[in-house]
């Protein structure tokens, strides 16, 4: 996996003072895109062992409310391997962290029961969306969609993306709405 981009103060992509990770590689080339440069999955640096330390070393201060994915698309199969070890790097040494993803992916697409998004070759496939999932406590789903833009959504471009409750949703079988999925 590449990516473009780290922030270690990001106030823009989460509640709080974040780590943002802007991975390479997204097939929605959503109009209007804000970080176009990023559909390529070549774009940017190689995602080593070291990059991930430097991310989990920028989660450790108090100020640091947790870490946002996005890109890109985090939830292309060639992104999701290396993002599953992150976040169970995250929940194993900062356990207290949140974790915010963005996708263009519908929540409906990621946890459908045949979800066929990602495997992980091993003696058997198994399917490593839901366990990225179960590591994740906000979800930003779906498309953006310039003629839905919005500015005064928090933490979305267009008003059909979603705030989502991903923990919540998972015990509840549907999507329930977080509660920053409101205006400014």
């Amino acid at each position: 996996m590449n990516y473009g981009q780290i922030f270690e103060a990001d106030i823009a992509n989460g509640i709080g003072c974040r780590t943002s990770l802007f991975v390479s590689g997204c097939r929605h080339h959503c109009k209007g895109c804000f970080n176009q440069d990023t559909w390529n999955f070549n774009y940017g640096q190689l995602f080593t062992e070291e990059t991930a330390d430097l991310i989990i070393k920028s989660l450790k201060p108090d100020h640091i409310n947790g870490l946002t994915i996005l890109g890109g698309e985090p939830m292309e199969p060639e992104n999701q391997p290396e993002i599953l070890k992150l976040l169970r790097r995250v929940r194993e040494e900062v356990p207290e962290k949140t974790i915010w993803i963005y996708s263009g992916y519908t929540f409906d697409e990621l946890s459908g029961i045949h979800n066929k998004r990602c495997y992980v070759e091993s003696t058997e496939k198994i399917n490593i969306t839901p366990q990225i999932l179960r590591l994740t406590d906000i979800l930003v789903d779906g498309e953006f969609e310039i003629d839905k833009k919005d500015i005064t959504l928090l933490f979305r471009g267009s008003s059909n993306q979603r705030v989502i409750d991903v923990q919540k949703s998972l015990r509840a079988g549907e999507v329930i709405l977080s509660k920053y999925n409101s205006k400014m």
